[in-house]
């Protein structure tokens, strides 16, 4: 098993996010958006699932230490990283195309955010 963490900055995350144009408007699927126009704070829980995205990849890319990217940082779709959650308010990764045909499922997941920061740890099977 692979462990991966990020934290995240919200106020800086919140000004690129509602920048016109912003990277943020591709790498949520629209799942992620309806979940996160729910909350209090919708910058922080979208902090967080971005968190959780790096978080996975920080875990898999272990698995490859000393060899190529599996997936060209310059291709890879972080929206084929969705975070979900259960009716409980628990999270959980989907994976869809290409990063899940890498075959490497996400044990579990944790995020959190407090403040001016968001973080999420991620752990894989490997």
């Amino acid at each position: 098993m692979f462990l991966g963490a990020d934290i995240v900055h919200i106020p800086s995350f919140a000004s690129q996010l509602d920048q016109e144009g912003s990277t943020f408007a591709r790498v949520f699927t629209d799942r992620e958006w309806r979940a996160c126009a729910a909350k209090a704070d919708r910058a922080a829980s979208l902090a967080a699932r971005w968190a959780a995205k790096e978080a996975y990849i920080k875990a898999w890319s272990q698995k490859f230490f000393g060899a190529p990217p599996a997936i060209d940082p310059a291709e890879l779709n972080f929206a084929e990283i969705e975070v979900v959650q259960d009716a409980f308010g628990r999270p959980a990764i989907e994976l869809h195309g290409d990063v899940a045909a890498l075959g490497i499922p996400v044990a579990s997941v944790s995020l959190s955010h407090d403040g001016d920061y968001a973080m999420a740890t991620v752990l894989v099977h490997a």
